[in-house]
């Protein structure tokens, strides 16, 4: 009987290649998340803008298409930055913030900046317009983050948090204001402060903090007469139903008769000419007259997911920078959709902020999809080795939570008297 022959298959190229590691849960999450959330925004913007685009430009889809190509735009520079190294990222903070400051002291100077609605917010030409605040704002969080890090005696004092920090926050909001632009002046001073919170300043100093932010925003709400406007049509809407509250009434009207389901996709009629800014800042009104609390519901569950897994990955991440950095996105990101949130839905004052991901919205959908890179980055690199801490890496209490470093030395020291015990056993018995 013939003997049995062994054929060994040839290791060919595919066999010497290893296996792509599977990506944490946390950048699985965020990236489904952001697909999810665009893919929502490309339906929502077509849904709440074709009527409108109709009669201004001929074409149904012409905000579709805008929102689509810049939404590409910017996925292509997640995907890159979230493929860079971290530090080689860090380095360009010292150049983006300058160049930010500048873009936005470029608005006000005369025949240069771009004024809508009363705002001098962008620069540009013609269809092609960029919002430097928006950039701005991300800036700031990569600042304070790179700040933090790399000088935690900072936290010391409010003089030492003042001079280097809070000063460059606080002359960006002036500028912001300046605009006048006081929703993402709002958006920065929540993500700022969050990310005082994760480094661990001391709750003294977070209470003073918050007082003399909240003596401000009050003082410079009233000292505006628009600004004052805005405040009482929303603490009273329906006593300037046609002025000063009419924004805020039709998106009470919208969201009322959508109802828990809604009246069905595409079946808005708040959208048609009714309320202002359908498409941008009050697209939620739109979500709700058409999807109803369900819709709503499953925006907010989606930006829920972003905020666990964000915060996850600042927790879990190698050092002290990159847990800054993600916890500043992350705070970033959930405080201008919180403000969307509230502002129409009737809690807030209106202040023009987009919902992020969804709202149509050029720069803020580009700059937004690139901060969402370097959070995918900490994600998948920074939060791939909690159990090796890099060295000399200073633990963020606030955002690992107590008792781990605790607890690893407690198990560090069972261990070693454990390994102790079994030696001791072994040579007695050897005696």
């Amino acid at each position: 009987m013939a003997a049995a022959t062994t054929v060994r298959p040839r290791a060919g190229r595919a066999g010497r290649t290893k296996a792509r590691p599977k990506p944490p849960l946390e950048y699985s999450i965020l990236y489904t998340a952001t697909l999810c959330l665009l893919a929502a925004g490309s339906v929502m913007v077509y849904s709440a803008s074709s009527a409108e685009s109709v009669l201004k430009n001929g074409d149904p889809a012409f905000y579709l298409k805008r929102y689509l190509m810049f939404g590409a735009l910017g996925l292509v520079a997640m995907h890159l930055i979230s493929r860079r190294s971290l530090p080689a990222m860090r380095s360009l903070t010292r150049a983006l913030l300058p160049i930010a400051f500048v873009l936005t002291l470029t608005v006000k100077v005369p025949h240069v900046g771009i004024s809508v609605n009363g705002a001098t917010r962008w620069l540009g030409a013609g269809p092609v317009q960029f919002e430097p605040s928006e950039l701005l704002k991300v800036a700031l969080v990569l600042y304070s983050a790179n700040l933090l890090a790399a000088r935690p005696a900072v936290l010391g004092s409010l003089s030492t948090l003042c001079r280097p920090l809070l000063l460059v926050v606080g002359g960006a909001c002036l500028l912001l204001l300046a605009q006048p632009d006081m929703g993402t002046a709002m958006v920065v001073c929540f993500s700022t402060f969050a990310l005082l919170v994760a480094a661990g300043v001391k709750l003294r100093h977070l209470g003073a903090i918050l007082a003399i932010l909240a003596v401000l925003a009050l003082i410079f709400a009233v000292a505006e007469p628009y600004r004052r406007a805005r405040l009482l049509s929303f603490l009273h809407p329906w006593n300037d139903a046609g002025k000063s509250g009419f924004q805020a009434v039709q998106a009470m009207i919208a969201l009322g008769s959508g109802g828990f389901f809604g009246v069905g996709l595409g079946e808005s009629v708040q959208k048609i000419f009714y309320l202002p800014e359908a498409h941008t800042d009050m697209i939620l009104a739109i979500v709700g007259e058409e999807l109803g609390v369900m819709g709503i519901g499953a925006l907010a569950a989606l930006y829920g997911l972003i905020g666990y897994a964000g915060f996850r990955a600042a927790q879990l991440a190698r050092d002290r920078y990159a847990k800054l950095l993600a916890a500043g996105i992350t705070a970033l990101i959930l405080s201008q959709a919180a403000l969307n949130f509230f502002a129409v839905l009737g809690m807030a004052p209106l202040t023009g902020v987009p919902l992020p991901f969804v709202s149509y919205g050029s720069s803020n959908l580009v700059v937004l999809l690139g901060a969402m890179g370097l959070l995918l980055n900490v994600a998948a690199t920074g939060g791939a080795a909690k159990r090796g801490r890099g060295r000399g890496s200073r633990p963020l209490e606030a955002v690992a939570g107590g008792g781990d470093e605790r607890s690893g030395r407690d198990r560090g020291r069972g261990d070693r008297r454990a390994r102790g015990a079994r030696a001791g056993n072994r040579r007695r018995a050897a005696g």
